[in-house]
């Protein structure tokens, strides 16, 4: 040999030495358990509390690659046929054929074709290492000695189980498609441990040449099929190709498959890349609720409905049980989660209204109102409102009222509280609205704002929790699954009005005037539970409560179209009851006990009549819940009784209306732009800012520039009604008086 030779032949050596050497220090950082923790699927799986897979949603588009498949989870066909066809003696060699290798280097000298002397584990290190990866034009020498010495060094520190796993996890098959999981899912339609022997020898043959065209494929894996069963005489290689055809251009496996779809993007989108993320939710009890919901909707098919949502609510912990954002196919948008888009919630925000006038005492669940037509004026006109059927029923007690859900009785209701603080309290409920009260106006009694079905469910919530409001919780909290810490709860409704409201959301005969006394609504263990129909017919809902859950169920069209002839109690009530009986099918559910405050009378109620003047009863006699203090044994109405008379009881503000904005003009004297106030109600005083200005039933006041309340009180110094003005001007003229 000659020195220069020789020089060259030992720098080889030195330079193979020194990859040996990399190689191994590289090899002892790569243990099957870190390979295996790294692997990132293009899917990520939702699982729920239990971990069974609700949803697997796609989340990387450069490349599809399944789950992680356990060996003993991968049909015995396939591994069977992938050792015969790439490595016959994988069991018995080092990670290195050396009987291979030999054949190999005689076929290079001969010029003869052969199979290679590339082992399953040596090809495993190629995939685990970039720096030893394939390129177009083959692998160089140096590549080649460092896959010979990570190979032998894999089988050292892994057991051959575990080189195998890896290697069917980590190849890459067909175009985009990575691992046995995303193979045989997307050709085959099944899991890995489903292949037959037919389908693991196209899968064999697609590792030698994975984007081959089908007639080669199919070549290979007769060849693969007929070592696989040599105890067939004659492998049927025809009806084999037209089965690989078929199954090379198949494209099963969707981007989106399962039963929650729009938690599934909800959840990926708040979180970092996982290939699992745990919920809070139940899987047997989302599949009833996608179920119920599509077949409600199919029967309501003739209504001009096509869409729905529900949500299901722990009440103690704010977890979520169960999210249903539309009804998938049968939706004109089915990527539209109806759970958290905003819409009109009608009737369901009055049972706050009530319990917000009860906490104040305005009102008690005894006190009459009066349904009948009325005009009430406002800023931007008169606003009158009417009740559903378009009928009145005259003087009615709160209870009845809010059972029955008369709107007129509502507003009235509303005029006492007022819009802005009625918004104030929604917003402490968790119902995070965009404009303040006197944006919406009397209207807002009628669910006239916009709320999504999420934060109303979990407002309803509020009502099961004696006030208290808190957080929901959709992804799983703990890897044990402990509940919300019940301290992130705080107070947002007095615990009394909460109570007195459950008890008339509860009572069936205070729903007889409008649904009587056998609607869909009643159930055969406690609930509290209220409808609602926004303008036009365009939104239906269903929210209530039991002991332990909070149930909501909008029903409607996601393009915001009126659905026809839907009611209260045919639209989304039937689905919030089937939720309610199951979740109830193995238990009980009971009336809360009352709350300290809270005490329970006998109450009678009567009117005069116009002609004979003799009293009547307008409601039947009953026990009755009260706030400490405000019980009384009769309500009663003399006849003749009008809105006169009624605002008189109560103390009402006509003139300005709240909103109203005054603008000073600095040409006139001060002492003549005096604003004047007009009220009903008897033994009245006015307030400004909080300060006594006038008594009576009108008064006169000197405006001043600034926002300004004004209320007015009757003896005992109890706000009846209160309004908000603006003045605006400045740089008034002063002019004495003449």
């Amino acid at each position: 040999m000659k020195p220069l030779d020789q020089r060259a032949t030992a720098s080889k050596l030195v330079a193979t030495l020194l990859i040996a050497g990399w190689v191994i220090s590289a090899g002892a950082s790569t243990t099957f358990d870190a390979v295996k923790a790294g692997y990132q699927p293009s899917d990520t799986l939702i699982l729920d509390r239990h971990g069974e897979v609700l949803h697997r949603l796609r989340t990387d588009a450069t490349v599809r690659r399944g789950q992680w498949v356990a060996l003993a989870d991968i049909s015995p066909a396939l591994r069977t046929a992938l050792v015969l066809s790439e490595d016959k003696r994988f069991y018995e060699h080092s990670g290195v054929d050396w009987r291979a290798v030999s054949s190999a280097a005689w076929g290079n000298l001969w010029n003869t074709r052969t199979r290679g002397a590339s082992t399953i584990t040596m090809q495993l290190a190629g995939l685990l290492d970039e720096d030893l990866k394939r390129g177009s034009g083959g692998r160089s020498v140096v590549q080649k000695v460092g896959q010979t010495v990570s190979a032998q060094w894999l089988e050292r520190t892994w057991r051959k189980d575990q080189v195998l796993e890896a290697y069917l996890n980590l190849l890459p098959y067909r175009g985009e498609l990575v691992g046995i999981d995303a193979l045989s899912q997307t050709l085959f339609g099944k899991a890995a441990h489903g292949l037959d022997s037919r389908e693991a020898a196209v899968t064999a043959a697609l590792v030698r040449a994975p984007n081959a065209r089908g007639p080669q494929v199919t070549q290979r894996a007769c060849s693969v099929l007929k070592a696989l069963e040599p105890q067939t005489k004659a492998v049927d290689c025809d009806g084999l190709d037209l089965f690989t055809s078929a199954a090379l251009q198949r494209r099963d496996y969707a981007a989106s498959v399962g039963i929650a779809p729009h938690v599934a993007r909800q959840l990926v989108r708040q979180t970092a890349p996982r290939s699992t993320l745990k919920t809070t939710l139940r899987a047997p009890l989302q599949r009833f609720a996608v179920q119920t919901l599509q077949q409600h909707l199919r029967e309501l098919s003739g209504r001009h409905v096509e869409d729905g949502a529900l949500v299901v609510l722990d009440n103690a912990s704010g977890e979520v049980l169960a999210w249903v954002g539309s009804s998938g196919d049968l939706s004109s948008a089915p990527e539209v989660d109806n759970v958290t888009t905003l819409r009109q919630p009608g009737s369901t925000l009055k049972p706050f209204l009530y319990a917000q006038a009860i906490a104040e005492r305005r009102i008690t669940a005894a006190s009459l109102l009066e349904d009948s037509g009325t005009q009430i004026q406002t800023a931007g006109g008169l606003y009158i409102p009417q009740n559903y059927d378009r009928q009145f029923k005259g003087w009615v007690s709160a209870r009845t009222a809010l059972g029955a859900s008369l709107n007129v009785p509502a507003v009235r209701t509303l005029v006492m509280v007022s819009p802005d603080a009625f918004q104030k309290q929604l917003v402490a409920l968790g119902i995070p609205l965009k404009e303040s009260g006197d944006y919406y106006g009397y209207s807002l009694a009628l669910g006239s704002a916009e709320v999504s079905l999420l934060a109303l469910t979990n407002a309803y919530r509020a009502l099961a929790n004696h006030g208290h409001t808190g957080p929901t919780s959709l992804a799983s909290p703990t890897p044990h699954n402990k509940p919300a810490n019940p301290a992130t709860q705080h107070p947002a409704l007095d615990p009394r009005a909460a109570f007195i409201v459950g008890d008339v959301l509860s009572d069936a005969n205070a729903r007889a005037r409008t649904f009587g006394t056998d609607s869909v609504l009643a159930t055969r263990f406690w609930t509290a539970v209220k409808t609602g129909t926004s303008k036009d017919m365009r939104d239906n809902w269903a929210m209530g409560y039991s002991q332990r859950y909070t149930v909501g169920v909008w029903v409607g069209n996601a393009s915001g179209a009126p659905m026809w002839d839907v009611s209260g109690t045919t639209g989304a009530a039937p689905i919030w009851a089937a939720l309610m009986n199951y979740l109830h099918r193995t238990q009980t559910s009971r009336a809360p006990q009352p709350p300290g405050g809270v005490v329970q009378a006998p109450v009678q109620f009567a009117a005069a009549d116009a002609k004979t003047g003799r009293q009547a009863p307008l409601e039947a006699a009953r026990l009755e819940w009260f706030l400490q203090g405000t019980q009384q044994a009769t309500f009663a109405i003399n006849s003749g009784a009008d809105e006169a008379l009624n605002a008189r009881a109560r103390g009402q503000i006509r003139s300005p209306t709240s909103g109203t904005i005054i603008a000073l003009d600095p040409d006139i004297p001060p002492h003549r732009q005096r604003v004047s106030f007009q009220a009903e109600g008897s033994g009245l005083r006015w307030l400004m800012d909080g300060k006594v200005f006038a008594k009576g039933a009108s008064a006169q006041w000197l405006p001043w520039p600034g926002r300004h309340v004004v209320q007015i009180t009757d003896t005992q110094g109890r706000v009846l009604d209160e309004v908000r003005v603006e003045v605006r001007g400045a740089g008034v003229k002063s002019s004495a008086k003449p």
